[in-house]
């Protein structure tokens, strides 16, 4: 029996606009530098990513609902037309004042909307009988820019400065509203009064999807110790670049959702999702006792399978759970997540940094990761899911 496309037309061209402005937005993972630089502290750092994540959160509520009600396309253009004018914009910061904090505002808002309407997209075009499958190809397109972005950084910041890297940016990020003036969406009627979807307090609220919500929650607050404090950490040890950890960390990731995406299809995405998770306390735990280059890498590739594994396989259980009727508004839950992570994780783990270093900083994030998988482990089963 045939199986259902994956690989249409449609479903190409979202992955590919998701690229782009991914590869755009990961050339911040050097912005710590740049933020120390200007005489940022740890927690100031954790403070200015805060910011940006306060207005990812603040863009989420609505979007669900404008999405299943309108539709996706118009808040994509309009979404990537304000991330070329934010990148460019930081070529014109020179201290820590008001503009870094109105730009990481701007940034968060439209990264918020693009990060979400395009998953979103994506699941509309991917067959259900190959969800997981799926959405592990799409969030590939979202990972590798991770590795990309790291090394075109460091690429960039080896012969020019951050300049150079805010202009590359906004060009990259003009490149992915190019690609989205040719995208499609899957037709969606109006939605009628009954048949509504019922608005994000309602499905934070509802039982079956609230320990993915713990535990995404989770995942986001010690994901922000990578993605945050990496940089910061081969700076200040000398133990490699971000750019080859990061390359180590999406390459694993990659490499287990191309070889591995039919997986959770296969066994049940919530037997993948644990030791997925298991594998990320590891390399937060890798990270802590790390000394030189090779300990860092091998860091990142333990961090990279837990990943490449946690995502889409969370993001298909939200997905199945949710139904079709509240898909959009459980995506744009599912999406905030990191962003409430990264708000409660960056300044916290910052200031553990402060007071006892980058290794402490990643055990209690190991930590904090296990005590939540046991939890969700606890929570889902007596939830009868």
């Amino acid at each position: 029996m045939a199986r259902d496309p994956l690989l249409t037309r449609a479903f190409l061209a979202c992955a590919a606009a998701n690229f782009l402005q991914s590869l755009s937005f990961n050339l911040y993972l050097h912005l710590p530098g740049f933020l120390h630089e200007l005489g940022a502290s740890e927690v100031r750092i954790g403070v200015i990513s805060g910011v940006w994540a306060v207005a990812a959160i603040a863009a989420r509520p609505p979007l669900g609902r404008a999405m299943d009600r309108w539709g996706r396309r118009r808040l994509v253009l309009a979404a990537c037309a304000t991330n070329v004018f934010v990148c460019a914009l930081h070529v014109a910061v020179a201290d820590l004042g008001p503009l870094i904090y109105v730009l990481r505002v701007l940034h968060g808002l439209a990264e918020a909307t693009l990060f979400t309407v395009l998953f979103t997209v994506a699941v509309d075009w991917v067959p259900a009988s190959r969800r997981t499958e799926g959405l592990a190809l799409y969030s590939a397109t979202g990972m590798f820019p991770i590795s990309l972005g790291g090394l075109l950084g460091d690429a960039v910041l080896a012969r020019a400065d951050y300049d150079a890297l805010f202009v590359v940016s906004s060009g990259i990020a003009a490149l992915s509203f190019v690609v989205a003036l040719g995208m499609r969406e899957r037709a969606h009627a109006p939605a009628d009064a009954a048949a509504a979807p019922r608005g994000f307090a309602y499905a934070l609220r509802r039982a079956d999807l609230a320990p993915l919500w713990m535990i995404g929650t989770v995942f986001g607050i010690v994901l922000a110790g990578v993605f945050v404090f990496v940089k910061r950490f081969t700076m200040e040890t000398g133990a490699g670049s971000v750019g080859a950890f990061f390359t180590a960390y999406t390459g694993a990731a990659i490499a287990v959702r191309l070889a591995g995406g039919r997986l959770p299809d296969r066994v049940g995405p919530k037997r993948v999702l644990i030791p997925a998770l298991a594998g990320l306390v590891a390399g937060f735990l890798c990270l802590a006792i790390a000394r030189d280059a090779h300990e860092v890498l091998a860091a990142g590739v333990l961090c990279g399978v837990g990943h490449g594994f946690a995502f889409p396989t969370l993001s298909s259980l939200v997905v199945t759970r949710a139904g079709d009727r509240e898909r959009g508004v459980a995506i744009a839950v599912l999406t905030t997540l990191p962003d409430v992570g990264a708000l409660l994780g960056a300044p916290s783990l910052g200031w553990i940094i402060e007071v006892a270093g980058f290794s402490a900083m990643f055990a209690t994030a190991g930590a904090v990761l296990a005590l939540g998988v046991a939890a969700f482990a606890v929570w889902d089963r007596a939830a009868g899911r």
